[in-house]
């Protein structure tokens, strides 16, 4: 009879960390509460992770570096800039919808915290930013998106107009659903590069 594969603790560990992140919020939470929804001893979670901001550190660095990945390989492909933005917008609205409480998690404790988690990942949020800049500056470079909007405010715009239905998902504002999703992704690439492409007379 084969054996089960050995639990991987850290992952158990992480994984229960988003969960009471996302229910009771970071600052509200304790360790105990992580080993609790974990199932693990108190002592277990120190083992593998000094604190709580570590864990959350861990959590934001291991989602945004996939994400950093995405942008990089989209911004490779041989597709017209329009695709790439959308490319970009569909990883991270499929990132909620597959795991909505790690996004917020991020979205509440990491991205708009920027006097603690926000300011510290600063680096890694920038380069977001900047690789969305370049996707709209080699755009303007080809002609495809006009040249007189500056392309950091456009990838700010970008990732605004995203964030903002991020948070209304979290907050339950408008529905959350699959064709509330696609519906999203369209508008927001739309309206985005509505604005960004070269007009033709």
């Amino acid at each position: 009879m084969a054996k089960a594969p050995p639990v991987d603790r850290r992952r158990q560990i992480l994984d229960a960390a988003v969960r009471v992140f996302a229910r009771q919020g970071f600052h509200a939470c304790r360790v105990s509460d992580i080993a609790d929804e974990a199932g693990v001893a108190y002592g277990l979670v120190y083992h593998y992770f000094k604190s709580k901001d570590q864990v959350m550190n861990e959590l934001f660095t291991e989602r945004w570096s996939l994400l950093l990945a995405a942008i990089e390989e989209v911004d490779k492909r041989d597709i017209p800039p329009r695709e790439k933005l959308d490319a970009v917008a569909g990883f991270i609205i499929d990132s909620y919808r597959h795991d909505p409480d790690l996004m917020k998690v991020i979205i509440v404790e990491v991205t708009r915290a920027a006097n603690s988690f926000g300011r510290t990942h600063m680096p890694e949020i920038k380069r977001a930013y900047d690789g969305i800049a370049k996707i709209v500056s080699d755009a303007q470079a080809s002609g495809a998106f006009r040249d007189d909007i500056d392309p950091e405010l456009a990838s700010m715009w970008f990732y605004g107009a995203i964030e903002q239905l991020l948070s209304a998902w979290v907050f339950g504002l408008i529905p959350a659903d699959e064709d509330a999703f696609e519906r999203a992704r369209a508008m927001v690439v739309e309206t985005v590069c509505g604005g960004l492409e070269a007009r033709r007379d």
